[in-house]
This record gives C-alpha cells, structure tokens and sequence, in this order.
C-alpha cells in the first residue's frame, strides 16, 4: 500500500510539471563610473569619483493554471566595500526585490499582490528605474482587467515600518499605525487608477493616482495625519510607418508632505520620432515642469513626477528629478537624438538637450545649460555591453542652481561608464498555460 500511495504522488508531480512552467533565471550586471559632474556640478578642488558596482538577481518563476508566482532575490555590491574575511555584507543591501502572486478571478480579471515593479506608459510617472543598480518596488495589491485591447488596473497599498517597541512579537505597531519612513516621496498609502485603450495606430492611457504622506510636527516631531498628492493625466501614443508621436501631460494638486500646498503643478511633453532609414533614427521634444515662483514655504507649483524612471529623461546626467529638483524653478528640456544602427548589433546613440527653467532663479537668469550624451551599445551572444559619456555644458543659471560659484568650479563637467549585462536562463520547463 505504502509503495502505492509513492507511485501515486510521483504520478501527480509529473502531470504537474507537464503543465506548469517554472523559470530560473537570473542577472549579472556590473558598471564602472568615471564621475566628474555626474548630478551637479563638481568644484575645481575636488577629486573625480571612480568606481565598479554590480548588481546580481536571481528570478524564479511559477505558473500553473490559474495563478503565476513571481520572486526575485538581488544584490548591489561595490568592489572592495567589503573587507576581506568578513563574514558578512557591509552594506546591508541583498533584499528581496520582487515577490508577488498572480491570480486569475476569470472573465478577464485578475489579481496582482505583493512586492512588484508598477511600470506604465514610457514610465514618466510610474517606473522600474532599471538605470539604478537597486531599481525601484512597491508593495501593493492590484485588480486587473483586460480585454481585447483595453486594460485597466486599480492599485492599493498601505505601507507601515518595522516596530522598534520592545516585546512586540507582531513585528509591526499594535497601537497606531505611524509610518516613520520618509525621503523620495516614501507614501504611507497609494491609491491609483490606470486605464488603457489600443487602436490599429494609436494608443491612450489616463491615469488617476493618490499619495498620502504621514506628517509630522513639533520638537520632538511626532505623527500628525496624512497629507495627500493627487495626480492626473494622460499619455497618448501615435505611430504610423515611420513617424511617431508621444504626448504626455500630467496635473498635481493636494498636499506635499507636512501640509504643503500644492497647486497649478503641471507636466507636459512631446516627442516626435522619424526613422529614416534601416539604420537611422531622429528624435525632436520638448517637456515643461512647472516650478515654484512664490516666496512662501507651505505653498508650491512645482511638479514632480514621482515614481518614473527620471533617468529616461532630462538628461543621462540626472541633474534634474532623481532626489533632487523637488520643489525649485522647474525645467524646460528642448531636446534632439539621432541613432545610428552600426552592422547588425551594434547602435551608437547621439543625444543633445537644452535646460532651462521654467521660472527665473533669484538673478532673474533661467537659461541653466546644454548637455551631450553618446552611447554606444553592442549585443554579444548571450550579453551586452554599453558604453555612455555625457558632457554638461553649464550656463550661469546651473551653477546659481547648484549653489556654486563658475570660477570655484571644475572647467570640465563630464561623466563616463562602461556596463555589461549578462541575463542567464538556467531553467525553463513546462508548458505555458
């Protein structure tokens, strides 16, 4: 009986594994950076940065029937931050990345929870941040629908911090729910609505997104409501043969953390592509963020676009939106691309952009500068790597922006790296249902 119930379980494991699929995969990605004006403006007495990290994932995947597992585990090291024979990680930074269920709830609705990347549109306003080496999550539920070309996803999260009382075996507050974590718009609560329709030529999203930020007041500052951030807008997408179009404008109104108003906040943008040829590409845009022209500390209509992938955007330098620019003279980015295919896996991109602020700085000057991004990519069998350089140059609006003065500067504002990416599949069994 005993070797029964054996021939019995291995039975039922294999039809499993007939009809589900598993997935091991992973990602080994180091860059090396040359530093000299990368995010602001580097003084002339000052030693450019230089430096390897790399970040290492591991991805499992499940899908059986009527739900799909998901969990990647990462770490981001930088060479030589660990002391040699130490047997642990100095910087504390292997973390689960992603860990989520997808359940089917039948007639084209489904159920996303856990921690995830929330990626829609080209990412102006929710993104992955892939740039980064630590990449961005959230922990969130979300209820999806899709049919034929139309989509839409409702998402919800609470976010609450580990309990630092004594004697607390919950891990987490019994009393109150204070959310301590704070900086880059760390949210207490989020509340969204996403909804997309495909034509044949033509696509359109609007999106509907809700903050709330815990506040905090006095000395010693303890929790004091939530202040929330609503965030609205659309993103359309045409592109017929050769020509494309991309529009983006969003509105900000609400709170900011600790009461600040916020009103009139605006983003627009618009990009135009045109492929020339097999080998070449051209890019035209503009986008405007509104800033902050009022005098005042708790009022504000500067925008800022949140959870996207700011990298993407104004400019591979990341002088602007990536945990700086929150609430200043805002941006005018007049931009140009070219990329050019170079044989059959190879592209080198040219990129030139034009700042400036969409109020006037103090001086009353808002021209900031211009800056060049070159990359050049390859793809190897199995791997790619990158090669990028950017050169800012600054107007006299950017060093009163950086807080420094031109003379006091470097002569040179630049910024180089090289990154491979390696994305092994070590396993891929089953079927996909």
């Amino acid at each position: 009986m005993k070797n029964q119930y054996i021939i019995l379980l291995l039975l039922l494991l294999s039809f499993q594994i007939v009809t589900a699929q598993f997935t091991l995969d992973g990602e080994f990605k180091p860059r090396t950076e040359f530093r000299s004006g990368f995010g602001s403006i580097i003084p002339d007495a000052a030693d450019s940065g230089f430096a390897i990290a790399t970040r290492l994932r591991l991805n499992a995947g499940y899908q059986y029937e009527s739900f799909k597992f998901y969990m990647s585990l990462q770490d981001v090291m930088v060479w030589g931050e660990n002391r040699q024979l130490k047997p642990e990680d100095s910087n504390n930074s292997f973390s689960v990345f992603q860990a989520w269920a997808d359940i089917k709830l039948g007639e084209g609705f489904s159920t996303k929870i856990g921690r995830q990347m929330l990626v829609y549109d080209d990412q102006r306003i929710l993104g992955g941040v892939d740039w980064a080496m630590q990449a961005r999550n959230h922990d969130a539920a979300l209820l999806k629908y899709k049919k034929g070309k139309f989509m839409l996803d409702l998402a919800l999260a609470f976010n609450q911090d580990f309990s630092t009382t004594t004697g607390n075996p919950g891990g987490f507050q019994s009393v109150g729910t204070t959310y301590n974590t704070t900086g880059f718009f760390s949210y207490k609560t989020m509340q969204f609505l996403y909804l997309k329709q495909n034509w044949d030529t033509f696509s359109a999203s609007a999106l509907i997104m809700n903050n709330g930020f815990q506040n905090f007041t006095g000395d010693p500052a303890v929790a004091d409501g939530v202040s929330n951030l609503l965030t609205l807008g659309t993103h359309l997408n045409y592109k017929q043969g050769s020509f494309g179009a991309v529009f983006n404008g969003y509105l900000q109104s609400g709170e900011r953390q600790n009461s600040v108003d916020v009103s009139g906040a605006y983003l627009l943008g618009l990009d135009l592509s045109y492929k020339v040829s097999k080998g070449v590409s051209l890019g035209l845009g503009a986008e405007i963020i509104s800033g902050n022209d009022t005098a005042t500390t708790d009022k504000t209509e500067a925008f800022f676009p949140l959870y996207g992938t700011n990298h993407k955007f104004n400019g591979f330098m990341d002088y602007f939106y990536v945990g700086n620019h929150a609430n200043s003279v805002g941006l005018t980015d007049i931009h140009a691309s070219a990329k050019f295919a170079i044989g059959k896996s190879s592209s080198l991109l040219v990129k030139v952009l034009n700042f400036s602020g969409a109020q006037e700085l103090a001086s009353g000057e808002k021209s900031l500068g211009t800056e060049l991004d070159l990359v050049f990519a390859k793809k190897f069998k199995g791997y790619g790597l990158a090669i990028g350089y950017s050169q800012m140059f600054a107007s006299n609006g950017m060093y009163e922006l950086k807080g420094i003065s031109e003379s006091a500067a470097a002569s040179s504002q630049n910024w180089a790296w090289v990154q491979l990416t390696m994305k092994p599949k070590f396993l891929n069994t089953g079927v996909t249902n």
